[in-house]
């Protein structure tokens, strides 16, 4: 009788914790997500953002294909880019990623 107490007494309890104990730990992972993951990409679409509201004519750019070029001309949602002597092309201005030196 006395075994059969002992050996209720030493079995393994099954996982699982109180919520108000994972709490910190949920917490941690949802900061550590935020500035590994949403804030420098927050950061970078801002920037892009703003190179697209900047963009004007005379501006060397590459596209995201990496076409280098000039830009010609404006539209609300396109960029006339000359890439090569009388060679224009008409991209999305959500294409353009850089602009050069």
């Amino acid at each position: 009788m006395n075994f059969l107490i002992l050996a209720q007494a030493n079995a393994p309890q099954p996982p699982g914790g109180s919520l108000v104990g994972m709490l910190p730990m949920f917490i941690l992972i949802l900061l550590i997500f935020y500035f590994i993951v949403y804030l420098p990409q927050k950061k970078e679409q801002k920037r892009k953002q703003e190179l697209i509201n900047s963009l004007k004519k005379g501006d060397k750019v590459i596209t995201a294909g990496g076409i280098h070029g000039i830009v010609v001309g404006i539209k609300e949602n396109t960029v006339l880019v000359k890439v090569d002597g009388e060679v224009k092309l008409e991209v999305s201005k959500s294409s353009v990623s850089l602009l050069e030196n």
